[in-house]
């Protein structure tokens, strides 16, 4: 149980990447009043939270109904969380996020609440993490290892939560180029887990 634990922990955290999402959410809420800000992360972090359990408990009845074999969606998993592997090696997952962040905030200038778009979904909700969660609870083997699954999706969003508000004195002790150095070192650990994502795939089919 342990062992599964801290691989679902491992893959949520890094597919998430709470780190990577608190610079973001700071400069999205530049304006916002400390009890403000904490009051969308909050938020945020529930929204997201209900979003990913939904595709946990349900997600593989969805593959059913659309006939989808489970081992093809570990290996489309695999490949796509590979792909935000590289993205977090090169920096491009950063960018595209500091992107969309400043749509937001030239698009919706006098509205404040960013806590359901952009940051519970896409940002802590995306396509990654619900590719991940759908996966963990797709090799969980009964109620009580997809609940040890849930459980480290919670402890996750849990620091989700501490993360982003504590974005300022975050970015402020660590700075950018501590940042870039520390996403590079999780891309690789995510890419070695999206391997084994796509060898458990090819494996069950084969």
């Amino acid at each position: 149980m342990l062992q599964l634990f801290l691989s679902a922990f491992t893959t949520l955290f890094l597919v998430i990447d709470p780190p990577g999402c608190a610079p973001i959410y700071a400069g999205l809420t530049t304006h916002a009043s400390a009890a403000q800000a904490r009051s969308m992360a909050l938020r945020a972090c529930l929204i997201a939270t209900g979003i990913l359990i939904v595709f946990a408990l349900f997600g593989e009845g969805l593959l059913g109904a659309l006939h989808i074999e489970l081992a093809s969606f570990r290996i489309a998993g695999g490949v796509m969380l590979f792909l935000i592997a590289l993205d977090m090696v090169f920096e491009k997952r950063t960018e595209r996020r500091e992107e969309r962040a400043e749509k937001v905030r030239n698009a919706q200038p006098h509205v404040e609440d960013v806590s359901v778009f952009p940051m519970a979904m896409p940002m802590l909700a995306g396509p990654g993490s619900i590719a991940s969660i759908m996966l963990l609870t797709a090799r969980a083997h009964g109620t009580e290892e997809t609940v040890v699954v849930l459980g480290a999706l919670i402890v996750v969003m849990a620091m989700s939560f501490v993360a982003l508000v504590a974005a300022r004195p975050i970015i402020r002790v660590l700075g950018h180029q501590v940042e870039a150095v520390v996403t590079r070192l999780l891309g690789v650990l995510l890419a070695a887990l999206a391997a084994q994502f796509v060898i458990d795939g090819l494996r069950t089919q084969f």
